[in-house]
């Protein structure tokens, strides 16, 4: 295996929890101590390593992928030393040292899992998203290439509804395959420019567009104001439980600028697995 270094501190357990929270994830599939992904038909395998991460295969096609998954493009020291100003992300920041957000490689697989994660619970989410890769993805070894967007484009909305998609969210999935928007043109875009084009596609609406800033593009003032777990744990951190509107909650972002991003994942991750002090 290849190691793909990585700034210290980094926690491989904790930045990969997310694929283990919800059940499995079929299309990053966490796997006797590792992630395993198909990329272009070759199923990498990303595991611990001192300094960083080993993959295997790594090169000019998986090292893009890899990185995405082990959010190796945060920056993290800048945003330890302003959450020592914030006493909630100050203790956080020491209990979750090391937590860098996983991404999705993919700007199609982002936005289906932000559809598939509209109104329901993520674990229903997961499962739904899973019967849809196996059914449209390519098998690797253990886990499945997510399918493209050009095989999606072909399916129909009967076949998605079969997998347990309501017939609305059927329609954004492959309304958003068949939609004429550059995907991977839009990190050219400022935050607005991408909002405004992913929002003028069918089904996606705000909440999306966050998500999609967040955990595709990577964005580091992203923050996804009307997502539940987002709500439940700064109205934990900071309102002493009072469930907050998502307004408020959109408001209560200004005071993590320019960390938005990795302040939404290191409240929601500390709320998941800890309960607030």
């Amino acid at each position: 295996m290849t190691l793909l270094p990585l700034p210290e501190p980094y926690d491989f357990e904790l930045s990969t929890e997310r694929f283990r929270a919800f059940g499995p994830d079929i299309a990053n599939l966490w796997y006797e101590g590792g992630v395993h992904r198909v990329v272009g038909g070759r199923e990498i395998r990303i595991e611990a390593a001192p300094g960083g991460v080993d993959v295997e295969p790594l090169d000019d096609e998986t090292e893009p992928v890899a990185r995405a998954i082990v959010g190796a493009d945060f920056e993290l020291d800048p945003f330890y030393a302003w959450a020592e100003g914030d006493e909630v992300l100050r203790e956080l920041v020491s209990r979750l040292a090391g937590l860098r957000p996983p991404l999705a490689p993919d700007p199609y697989e982002a936005l289906v899992s932000a559809i598939s994660a509209q109104q329901v619970s993520l674990f229903a989410a997961f499962a739904i998203r899973n019967r849809m890769v196996e059914r449209f993805g390519v098998r690797g070894v253990h886990a499945y290439e997510f399918p493209t967007r050009e095989r999606m484009a072909q399916a129909s909305e009967e076949q998605l509804t079969e997998l347990g998609f309501s017939r609305r969210k059927a329609e954004y999935v492959l309304g958003v395959a068949r939609s004429d928007v550059d995907f991977d043109a839009l990190h050219t875009l400022s935050d607005d420019e991408v909002k405004t084009t992913l929002t003028s596609i069918r089904g996606l609406g705000e909440w999306t567009a966050d998500w999609f800033l967040a955990r595709h593009l990577a964005r580091p003032r992203a923050w996804p104001a009307g997502d539940l777990g987002l709500v439940k744990a700064v109205s934990a951190f900071y309102f002493g439980g009072r469930k907050l509107s998502i307004a408020e909650v959109r408001e209560a972002g200004a005071g993590f600028d320019p960390f938005q991003n990795l302040g939404a994942h290191y409240l929601m991750t500390g709320f998941r697995t800890a309960t607030p002090a």
